[in-house]
Formats: C-alpha cells, sequence, structure tokens
C-alpha cells in the first residue's frame, strides 16, 4: 500500500527535507483529480486552471485513457527499442495520419522531443542543405522555453534557467519574437542557418500572441532561404489553443470553411504533454520522409521512447481529443473566457490586458515582474477554490481543462473577476 502523507503541513514538509528545491509550487498538495477538478489531501475541491502546463487537456483521470494505460500495462509495459512491439506501429500509423505527416520519432518528454528535432535539423543541414560540417546553426527566438537540459538552456534568454550552468553549447542565433524582420535579416545572411524553432504561442513568455501573420510569414522565409520550420507544439498543440495544433490558423475545427489542412505546416512538428492527456510521459518529432530519413539506427534513441504503454495511452488520448470536440469546446469558451473578463481590464487598475487563443490564456497584472502581486492573487484564487500559477511574476496563465464546460467557465470567470476585484479592493485602502 503506497504512504502518503495525510496532510498539506506534513507533505510539504517532506518535500523540503527530501526533495530538490527546483520549483516553487503554489502552497496546495492534491491527492486526486477528476475531470476539471483537483482534491488537496484535507478533501478540498478546486478548478484546476493550470492543466499540468497543458499537459491534462483531456481532464484529470479520463477513464478512457486509464483503462488503456491498465490494459497495456497488463499486458507488456517495455521492450525497448531492440525488438518490435504491436502497439508501435498502430500509434505511429495513426498520428501521421492525424497530423499529416509521413514519419514520427517516439520520444518521452518535451525536451526529449526538442533535442531530438534539433539533432534531425542538424544532420539534414549537412546531408541536404550542404552545410559545411560543424556549422549548422538554428535560429531562436528570445524569451523562449523548450526546456531545460543543457543544449535547450544554451539559447534560453531565461537567466535563472542558465545561470551557472555553461559553458554552454554553441550554434543558435537568438533573435526577437514576432520580428519577421529579424528573422528575414538573419536567414538572408547566414546560409549555415539549417532550421528555425519557434513557438506558435509563447506559454511559459506569457501567453505571447504573435501577429496574425507571423507564422505564414516565418515559413515562407524558411522555404525561400531553404531552413527547416520546427514548431515546438509541445504546450499549444492537441487542441489547447481550440485547433488541434496552433499553427492552425484562427478558425474552429466545426467551422464549415476548415479544411482540416494546417495553415502552416512546420517542416518539422514537436509535441508531448496532451499526447498522453498527462497520463504517461509521451512526446513525439514527426516529419516528411525527405526529412526524417536522415535518422538511421543508432544515430538517435531511447530505451522508453515507443514504449507499449506510451503508444497505447497516446492512441486514446488523441482518440478522446477527436471523440469529445475539445478543439472545438476550447475554441468556443476561450472566446468566452476571454469575453468575460474583458471588463476587468477596463474596470480593475490591478489588470493591464487579457490575451490568449482558445484555453490558453493570461492576464497582465498592473505591477513589476519583481513584485508578488500576482503570486498573492494566485493565493487568494486557491482560498476561493481555484488554483492558477504565476509567470514572469506579473503575468497569471490560465489553462483549464478542455472539458470544462460552459457553466463551470461562466463559474470560474466569476471566482477570478470576485477575487481580484476583492484584492484591488484592499489594496486600494
Amino acid at each position: 500500500m503506497t504512504k502518503r502523507a495525510n496532510s498539506s503541513e506534513k507533505a510539504i514538509a517532506l518535500e523540503a527535507k527530501y526533495g530538490a528545491h527546483n520549483y516553487h509550487p503554489l502552497p496546495v498538495v492534491l491527492t486526486k483529480g477528476e475531470g476539471v477538478y483537483v482534491y488537496d489531501v484535507e478533501g478540498r475541491k478546486y478548478f484546476d486552471f493550470l492543466s499540468a502546463y497543458s499537459a491534462v487537456n483531456q481532464g484529470h483521470s479520463h477513464p478512457r485513457i486509464l483503462n488503456a494505460l491498465i490494459s497495456q500495462s497488463e499486458r507488456l509495459t517495455l521492450t525497448s527499442r531492440a525488438f518490435y512491439n504491436d502497439v508501435l506501429g498502430p500509434y505511429e500509423k495513426m498520428a501521421t495520419e492525424t497530423f499529416k505527416f509521413d514519419k514520427l520519432l517516439p520520444m518521452n518528454t518535451g525536451a526529449e522531443a526538442v533535442e531530438t528535432a534539433l539533432k534531425i535539423a542538424r544532420r539534414w543541414g549537412y546531408q541536404k542543405k550542404g552545410i559545411a560540417a560543424g556549422m549548422a546553426k538554428i535560429a531562436v527566438c528570445e524569451n523562449n522555453f523548450h526546456g531545460r537540459t543543457t543544449t535547450i538552456i544554451s539559447f534560453s534568454t531565461d537567466q535563472t534557467a542558465k545561470s551557472e550552468f555553461g559553458p554552454f553549447t554553441e550554434g543558435f542565433e537568438v533573435i526577437p519574437y514576432d520580428d519577421i524582420n529579424a528573422l528575414e535579416q538573419l536567414l538572408s545572411s547566414d546560409p549555415t542557418i539549417a532550421g528555425f524553432l519557434v513557438e506558435p504561442i509563447q506559454g511559459e513568455a506569457g501567453v505571447y500572441v504573435p501577429s496574425d501573420q507571423y507564422l505564414k510569414q516565418a515559413k515562407a522565409l524558411c522555404e525561400k532561404y531553404e531552413v527547416l520550420f520546427i514548431a515546438d507544439e509541445v504546450q499549444t498543440g492537441i487542441a489547447r489553443t481550440g485547433k488541434l495544433l496552433a499553427t492552425c490558423g484562427n478558425c474552429s475545427c466545426s467551422d464549415r470553411h476548415c479544411s482540416g489542412e494546417p495553415e502552416v505546416k512546420p517542416d518539422i512538428l514537436v509535441l508531448g504533454k496532451a499526447l498522453s492527456g498527462g497520463t504517461y510521459p509521451v512526446s513525439a518529432v514527426l516529419a516528411n520522409d525527405a526529412i526524417m530519413e536522415v535518422i538511421t539506427p543508432g544515430s538517435h534513441g531511447s530505451t522508453f521512447g515507443g514504449n507499449p504503454v506510451a503508444a497505447a495511452v497516446a492512441m486514446e488520448a488523441l482518440s478522446v481529443i477527436k471523440d469529445e470536440k475539445l478543439a472545438e469546446n476550447a475554441f468556443k469558451l476561450g472566446e468566452l473566457f476571454r469575453s468575460e473578463l474583458q471588463d476587468l481590464v477596463a474596470s480593475n487598475p490591478l489588470v493591464n490586458a487579457i490575451r490568449g487563443k482558445g484555453l490558453l490564456n493570461a492576464i497582465l497584472i498592473n505591477d513589476t515582474e519583481e513584485s508578488d502581486t500576482a503570486w498573492n492573487i494566485c493565493l487568494a484564487l486557491k482560498e476561493n477554490g481555484l488554483i492558477a500559477k504565476p509567470t514572469h511574476g506579473n503575468i497569471i496563465r490560465f489553462a483549464p481543462p478542455l472539458v470544462i464546460s460552459k457553466e463551470e467557465l461562466l463559474e470560474c470567470t466569476g471566482i477570478i473577476k470576485s477575487t481580484i476585484n476583492a484584492f484591488a479592493a484592499v489594496e486600494a485602502k
């Protein structure tokens, strides 16, 4: 029988004593999740408005995904890729047909998938573009978040993530996000750029949504200068922004004009998080044959990547997204969420703006990044039954599971508005 801490105070104390202090969690100790709700060890119920950084798009403890996990776990869990298994092929077929690519390379975590995409792009640069050995570079954006491995933090502009972890990996050029002129200047002047790695929406940076034509123009520039367009959709993918992928554009999946084709087709697509519904670590890199064929036996791999449990869980997680029309729900309720909170911008001096797409949204608090205002608002939200987390000090991200109903969403916008208004009233005294 699993031993559990029987109080929040005890659980927090145990982590403080025995765990590395690499996170600063909100002081809530969760023990159960169901749909849009989570419960703490004292039995208090909360709306989850973080969804494990958009991993739990299908809701907590989705019965279909759990059944897939249990059923496959009872049959076969791991073989490594030294042998074939009877689940990986069907998963690869389903995923490539869903996202319209020729090939899938399975990994476990988002950071692993990004590292994989970088390796593919560099090898493609040498073998297909003809870049001189050891010279291939990747263009990236300021304020990016692609993970925290040594290579990835090498091109991060977040000093907290990279301080005292050098020396760093070379071969990256950092340009401003949502600046098409900066991208063209770099690509036109440097033929050693093999790939452009970009988040369609910068989530960790505070749900920064680029201008409408940015991604389309960036892809066109990549084609012009023979550079691979690499979309990191670990957070934005799997219906979070109201489409299956954020690169699909602005219409909803139920729009009669929707062709099912992405508005911007990446050369390399990076997925993770909700690819398993948050039930199991699953990530993937997708590309067409002309790109993926640069990966050969022994050039890349993972003991757990493509394991039978991961494959079974991912197939069911993708089926749930489609069957329950979660992209459509995210699109519709995202519009409602931003509409309901817009009056805070006009009436509450604490709120500068609300931005987002689908059910990936953020409010910008009228204070500095060094302030604790957003953190204290999140503490107040917790006391009122909703948990969320600040990012960059003065931004609060709101990303509920996509199974949320209209009635639940309206209850949550009521909690957010009343909490922030009460907080502002106290601050004004």
